[in-house]
């Protein structure tokens, strides 16, 4: 379960989206979020769901990295799908009590289903297709701004870049852990709630302790270095936009004519 989290995880390749300047991916990340809530029917969200695969397909990025992303949060999928089945109103398809079933209720699970899904997809494109480093300059570039007021950004893009370089790190450090009290005779699996939870103690401590012990090196490391935040620093990779960025810019703009012109064309759906 733990490897199937592809969270912070890059994927090398040669693509148009792994060589687009990460400012604008970040940005085109949230717009396809923006357009993901802002459907209103199925046809303007097929049309934000066809910007996304378009995206995928673009990375040249194996399918089953994707589907791997999904894995981890396909119980949340399926759960809020079916708890959204009866909310809808109208005409019930079944009935037994005060529990209906209608065909609003199918649609409104439908559309809040390909939504979350959707979401998965659109960051999994970001981080599949940007290096930590790339991220990193991104956000620092973008928040840049905000540092007229006196915000830390180097430091706040920093932090959060570690935060999510650290994600596939610790869940590799937790499998190792885990596999290793196995092989000691450590039953994980079995006994009810209470007893899995106390089962985790022994992989809890050593990881919290990997987790400091990493910390610490890294600080260490970063302070031999004489690093010292973003003051004075220079850039040995600038970000400036190329072709290929002109390129995805424009995708974005006719995305975005057809998705309100669809919004606006067509009756808005149950789901709000």
């Amino acid at each position: 379960m733990l490897s199937d989290i592809t969270l912070g995880q890059y994927f090398p390749a040669r693509s148009p989206v792994h060589q687009a300047d990460p400012r604008l991916k970040i940005c085109l990340t949230i717009f396809s979020i923006v357009l993901i809530f802002s459907a209103g029917n199925f046809f303007s969200l097929g049309l934000a769901v066809g910007y996304i695969l378009l995206g995928m397909a673009s990375s040249r990025t194996p399918l089953k990295l994707y589907l791997k992303s999904l894995k981890p949060v396909l119980f949340i999928i399926v759960f809020t799908g079916v708890l959204n089945i009866f909310y809808g109103t109208g005409e019930p398809l079944w009935q037994w009590g005060f529990i209906k079933i209608t065909q609003n209720g199918l649609l409104n699970s439908l559309f809040v289903s390909i939504r979350i899904v959707a979401l998965i997809l659109a960051s999994s494109v970001l981080t599949f297709t940007t290096s930590p480093t790339q991220l990193t300059d991104a956000i620092e570039r973008l928040l840049k701004p905000l540092g007229k007021l006196g915000v830390p950004v180097h430091e706040f893009a920093m932090m959060m870049t570690i935060a999510l370089r650290f994600v596939p790190l610790l869940l590799e450090e937790t499998d190792k852990i885990m596999s290793a009290q196995k092989a000691r005779g450590a039953d994980m699996e079995s006994g009810g709630l209470v007893q899995r939870i106390k089962a985790l103690v022994p992989v809890l401590i050593p990881l919290f302790v990997s987790a400091f012990r990493r910390a610490f090196d890294l600080a260490t490391a970063m302070e031999s270095r004489c690093y010292h935040g973003g003051e004075g620093r220079t850039k040995m990779k600038q970000l400036h936009f190329g072709a290929v960025d002109w390129l995805v810019l424009l995708t974005a703009a006719l995305a975005l004519g057809g998705f309100v012109a669809l919004n606006l064309a067509f009756p808005p759906s149950i789901v709000r």
